[in-house]
């Protein structure tokens, strides 16, 4: 139970929200859940995130609704987040996305609905920790030979896979099989994006496990899907987003109507939208 505080010169700034202490201890709880840039930061946050969660608490209570906490998976509802789930059904109103919006999205942002281009890629791994700079040097230089020699043979890579490869994959002649966005490190990945089928990097990739040579076999342009089968998932996006700035919009609106202080509120964000 929170305290209700009057206010005096003596004591020191606290967090109060219309009359409505937040103690400095449940301030300092609420800090594990707002990593920010520096400890002063992820206070204001938690801090701003707990003066919201109190208006929410006390907009409920002036209209008299009654927690129901609900059970899921075992885990069951404090009253207080009961009130706050009863207080945004009662509260929050928003369209559902019928199909011609549905449709509108999904034409206007066809690179989101596509199924991913696959790669089939060989690679030759140099294994070498970027930690160990004379290793790592090693290993380059190992790279850069092996690349001229496949510039003037390139169809031994396989062998050469074979021969010098760190990565189990040089069994197969250095074949990764069928591989996606998301599949590989960054850097290996946006070397594999740059090459036509049949060809080989111009230059050794450096990732965190070592310097590859790489040559794309063969690619799979990825395609468009069809709306029918995207539809629901544009749905429940748009409704989820419109949910979002809707509770954003009510609590800016509980927060300029309400006596806080010693918390800035400018641009706040309500923890329920983000």
């Amino acid at each position: 139970m929170r305290t209700v505080i009057h206010h005096t010169a003596e004591l020191p700034p606290p967090v109060i929200v219309n009359a409505v202490l937040i103690p400095a201890v449940e301030i300092a709880r609420e800090v594990q859940n707002h990593p920010g840039p520096s400890p002063k930061a992820a206070w204001e946050e938690a801090a701003r995130a707990l003066v919201i969660r109190e208006l929410l608490v006390q907009r409920a209570r002036a209209l008299g609704l009654e927690p129901e906490p609900r059970t899921e998976e075992g885990l069951r509802e404090t009253e207080e987040d009961a009130l706050i789930r009863s207080l945004l059904e009662a509260e929050i109103r928003t369209p559902t996305a019928d199909g011609a919006i549905c449709r509108r999205y999904y034409d206007a942002h066809p690179g989101r609905f596509r199924t991913s281009d696959l790669f089939e890629p060989l690679h030759i791994l140099f294994q070498a920790d970027r930690g160990d700079a004379g290793g790592y040097a090693a290993a380059l230089a190992r790279a850069e030979a092996a690349l001229v020699e496949l510039r003037a043979s390139p169809e031994r890579f396989g062998a050469l896979a074979r021969a010098l490869s760190d990565c189990s994959s040089g069994r197969d002649g250095g074949r990764l099989g069928q591989v996606a966005s998301g599949d590989t490190t960054p850097e290996f990945e946006a070397a594999l994006s740059r090459l036509r089928p049949g060809e080989t990097c111009a230059e050794p990739v450096q990732t965190r496990y070592g310097v590859h040579i790489i040559r794309l076999e063969r690619k799979v342009e990825g395609a468009a899907l069809p709306f029918e089968q995207v539809h629901p998932r544009i749905a429940a996006y748009l409704e989820e987003s419109a949910w979002r700035r809707a509770v954003a919009q009510y609590v800016a609106l509980l927060a300029g109507q309400a006596r806080i202080t010693g918390c800035d509120m400018a641009g706040a964000t309500s923890p329920l939208v983000q």
